[in-house]
């Protein structure tokens, strides 16, 4: 009879910080494996403390405090499957990232991550030691290697595991979500199937942490790279592979196999899990919005209701003169479709009285735009006053297009706890509004159907601020801005190619300047998901005070 080894993985979402609830995870995770007679159970990379944690974990306590409830995971799940889970190590004046084997009740082998990546939302150099590659570890009958994410990136972890007798490899991970990004961590995995001719585990985390979304998506890959397992986007879920010992080595049975999001799928999976988590690991239950009869708060509102439920969720309409009778009207519209609760709060009478204040200072002075800011920021007074009072966070609307240049009021509709949408262009967001009306899935706690008024995706954009303004008055038309907004932010292209490409000197000059003097508005914005691999914050890192231009 064959030899068998039944690993349960665990991809699960564990909360920064929580070390004794991250616990109690791993606990009734072993206790499934044991339920299900498996050999051993693995979770993610830094599971015990959550991940990423940045700074934290250079605190003596906290790193106590983990491995502490390390070692009493050991003892409480010692009759039973092996374990293996990510903490912080202390060893000899150096901090690591380590990968603890658990059996019968201590800790049988550690493994240290060597490769430490230090770019995109990346700085471990800044935190952990390089570890020297350590070879692979026996569970029962079975020599496991574990390259610890970034690890795996690379060829030579995985070569010198394979050299060192592994059998399979078993990669845990905290690895970020970007847009395509499975099929980027699929192709670099087949290469070190190929490369070593062994199995491969890759038991990535789920969840929201701050502006980064963990996508789980975990999968098996048998030599050659046939895909044996596959689980699902952005869901916790605990699976079981069996591998078999075969005359070639070992090769893992067919298992769990979930069909993989597309990116339209993805991205608003994402939004919606960011927001629900970063909500519910703050301890926010309820939030409100500005609601303008624009796609942007539309499509906020509809994340928000997918995320935590319409009865949660409070749409604030605040017109001014200049809001036209038509914004309104979709304002409203949006919300009952939603089922989310309506509020409508005229600053006419605030607008007033900061008129009246400011006009023996302003007296002689033409109105600006210096008027249309107060219109904004009175809104984000009257937002945030509610948001203390309800004591629900306020969301706040911007996309990615205009916190790139800038097209939005610094303690005005800028004011906020978390947008969702701070990643996604806008022409992305008609989209993805379209995308919504037309698609439904059990994780989304919203109604399905045309939830986003079609008037709302197919009326020109207008901040009114002002008589009859639009976007495009004071900016590029929107696929041409987005289309040198992707050059410029996520491509670092050259403005003499973006206009050998075909785009006028003019606009790009613009839109270069803008991103520039918006960096300081960037900096104090709330944070958002992040949706691709220049998302601002970590991704992209520029000085606020600037004065270079691309200029031949």
């Amino acid at each position: 009879m064959a030899t068998r080894f039944r690993l349960t993985l665990a991809q699960l979402n564990p909360t920064v910080g929580a070390i004794a609830a991250n616990g109690d995870l791993a606990r009734d995770a072993w206790k499934t494996a044991k339920a299900a007679g498996a050999d051993m159970v693995a979770l993610t990379e830094m599971f015990i403390t959550g991940y990423q944690i940045q700074d934290l974990v250079q605190r003596p306590r906290f790193i106590e405090d983990a491995i502490a409830a390390i070692d009493a995971l050991a003892v409480d799940c010692a009759d039973g499957p092996a374990m293996g889970i990510g903490g912080p190590l202390f060893k000899a004046g150096r901090l690591y990232n380590a990968y603890f084997i658990l059996q019968g009740g201590q800790i049988t082998a550690t493994v240290l991550k060597h490769h430490l990546p230090n770019d995109s939302v990346f700085d471990e150099k800044r935190l952990y030691s390089s570890a020297e590659v350590t070879g692979p570890y026996r569970v029962g009958p079975l020599r496991i290697g574990s390259p610890i994410c970034e690890d795996s990136w690379h060829t030579d972890v995985s070569e010198t595991l394979a050299e060192t007798g592994a059998e399979i490899l078993l990669v845990p991970n905290g690895s970020p979500y970007h847009r395509e990004k499975l099929a980027v961590r699929q192709n670099i995995m087949v290469a070190r199937v190929v490369e070593t001719g062994l199995p491969l585990v890759y038991l990535n985390m789920v969840g929201g942490q701050d502006d980064q979304v963990f996508d789980g998506a975990s999968f098996v890959l048998n030599p050659g790279g046939a895909l044996a397992a596959q689980m699902p986007a952005f869901e916790t879920a605990i699976t079981h592979v069996d591998f078999v010992q075969t005359p070639d080595g070992w090769r893992a049975d067919p298992g769990m196999m979930v069909k993989q999001p597309d990116t339209w799928q993805a991205d608003y999976h994402a939004m919606v899990l960011s927001l629900r988590d970063y909500l519910g690991k703050t301890g926010f239950k309820r939030v409100l919005l500005g609601m303008s009869g624009g796609i942007d708060s539309a499509l906020v509102a509809t994340i928000a209701a997918d995320a935590i439920g319409p009865e949660n969720v409070r749409c604030v309409m605040l017109p001014s003169e200049y809001t036209s009778p038509h914004s309104l009207e979709d304002a409203k519209d949006c919300a009952t479709r939603l089922g989310t609760a309506y509020d409508f709060v005229s600053i006419a009478a605030g607008r007033a009285a900061i008129t009246d204040t400011l006009a023996p200072l302003f007296d002689g002075l033409a109105a600006d735009i210096t008027e249309e800011n107060i219109q904004s920021r009175l809104r984000g007074i009257l937002l945030m006053a509610m948001s203390n009072k309800f004591g629900a966070m306020l969301l706040t609307t911007g996309n990615k297009s205009e916190v790139a240049v800038g097209y939005c009021t610094i303690y005005g509709d800028m004011a906020g706890g978390y947008n969702p949408i701070k990643d996604l262009y806008k022409t992305r967001v008609f989209e993805t509004c379209r995308w919504r009306n037309a698609n439904h899935f059990d994780w989304m706690m919203g109604v399905a159907g045309q939830v986003i008024p079609p008037r709302i995706i197919d009326k020109p954009p207008s901040a009114e601020l002002r008589p009859d303004q639009k976007d495009e008055d004071s900016l590029p038309s929107y696929p041409v801005l987005d289309a040198i907004l992707e050059g410029l932010v996520d491509n670092d292209v050259a403005i003499e190619d973006l206009v050998a490409a075909g785009f006028a000197r003019a606009d790009v000059e613009q839109v270069e300047r803008l991103i520039y003097l918006s960096e300081y508005k960037r900096f104090q914005s709330a944070p958002g998901t992040r949706l691709t691999r220049r998302a601002f914050w970590l991704d992209r890192r520029y000085p606020m005070v600037n004065r270079w231009r691309d200029r031949e």
